[in-house]
């Protein structure tokens, strides 16, 4: 081992074992990606070249690592404050992304907004959904002096909520549901009410239901939007046929063909029918390709980091640690396995990614940004162990009697 690998390694806190399968998942995404963005590189009169979607994915991953490895040098009591901070800038943020009305090939596509110094697209409700995550976790672990009600937790903690959510909603119904389900599960843990968690959840419904009813009310207010939502609908529950189911039939047909090993890396058929094949549906891409061996293989890997946000969570002692841990690492678990459920239809399809394999910057970036926050929360409570054993170890040596006797001698 170089010098220089010791000397990084050295500088790594955390879950050593999160740490190693992080960087096995990155790795092993240049196989999948590069195999599965052939039919990208011919697209609009492309050349062919997959090169360059490789070296794409290899500058978002190196510029997730480094927010990964700076995110985790940061004592994680310091989200708090960040999270107030950014929960304003994320709504503006939101709002902005929202109204600008961006059309792409046609369609809506106002979950984006292009960054013009770098000339790159950024997903906005995916750092919402981070920052909004970490902020609730905030609100349920900070100290109340008397018990917690609906009325006193619908402006600090639930009007945010519905803020980000609402604003979400119009463009991009499976994110906003991810993140009402994430929130719940962490106010659930975090021990909200249960009778106000329900009141909270009927409120949501009544919402939703109202802004379906507005939606094909005014259809031309949500462009495109209103005709997929009820066509991935429909289509999933009749099994008719649509874009969406095409590129269902397309993975279930790729998923078969894998059979127990894999037609071999590169061999996929299906990539070049696939339009999504190396995000949305790059599951079915690895299965075909490296069968059902490497399809569990993937499995494996997120349950061992659920596994590991587990051993997290419990051994940390400090309240907002332990939520901080849930509400930053469920999210990634649970978009890992929507992602698969959708690639066997288990799903409507949803445009959700599969963390650190899919190609796309913005995927990568937040998910690095969670891991990040994950190991600083271990490293956190690893210092505070270290420094108890210290003034344990200082203790005895001044009471221990034998111990002064033979510093006496």
């Amino acid at each position: 081992m170089s010098n220089s690998l010791k000397t990084y390694l050295s500088h790594l806190k955390g879950d050593k074992t999160i740490w190693a399968l992080v960087t096995l998942l990155a790795l092993f995404s240049f196989i999948p990606v590069y195999t599965a963005s052939s039919n990208l590189a011919y697209l609009n009169g492309g050349s062919g070249n997959t090169f360059s979607y490789l070296l794409k994915h290899l500058a978002h991953l190196s510029v997730g690592f480094v927010f990964m490895f700076l995110v985790h040098k940061i004592p994680y009591r310091y989200f708090k404050g960040l999270s107030m901070i950014l929960i304003p800038f994320v709504i503006i943020l939101l709002a902005y992304t929202l109204l600008q009305g961006n059309t792409i090939g046609g369609a809506n596509a106002s979950r984006w907004i292009q960054v013009p110094i770098v000339n790159m697209s950024f997903q906005t409700s995916a750092l919402a959904s981070l920052v909004l995550m970490v902020y609730v976790a905030r609100y349920l672990a900070k100290p109340k002096e008397e018990p917690i009600t609906f009325k006193s937790s619908l402006l600090p903690l639930w009007l945010p909520v519905f803020l980000v959510l609402g604003l979400i909603l119009p463009a991009n119904l499976s994110t906003t549901f991810l993140i009402a389900f994430g929130v719940l599960i962490l106010v659930f843990i975090g021990g909200y009410p249960k009778r106000y968690l329900l009141a909270v959840i009927g409120a949501g419904v009544v919402a939703i239901g109202i802004f379906i009813l507005l939606a094909f009310a005014f259809p031309d207010l949500f462009p495109n939007r209103v005709d997929t939502w009820k066509n991935r609908i429909e289509n999933f529950s009749s099994g008719e046929s649509s874009q969406e189911q095409y590129q269902i039939e397309k993975a279930k047909i790729a998923i078969a063909s894998g059979g127990i090993t894999g037609n071999g890396i590169g061999k996929s058929v299906q990539r070049n029918f696939l339009p999504q094949s190396s995000s949305d549906f790059i599951y079915a891409i690895i299965v075909e390709e490296m069968g059902l061996i490497g399809g569990l293989g993937v499995i494996l890997a997120y349950l061992i980091l659920l596994y590991r946000i587990a051993i997290i969570t419990t051994k940390t002692e400090d309240t907002f640690g332990k939520l901080l841990t849930i509400a930053v690492g469920i999210p990634v678990i649970l978009q890992a396995f929507i992602n698969m459920g959708v690639a066997v239809e288990l799903f409507p399809v949803t445009g959700q990614t599969l963390p650190l394999i899919s190609s796309g910057g913005t995927s990568i970036w937040m998910t690095c940004l969670s891991i990040g926050i994950l190991q600083s929360v271990k490293a956190g409570w690893e210092t505070k162990e270290e420094e108890n054993k210290e003034l344990n170890e200082g203790a005895t040596e001044i009471e221990n009697p034998l111990d002064i006797l033979s510093e006496t001698l």
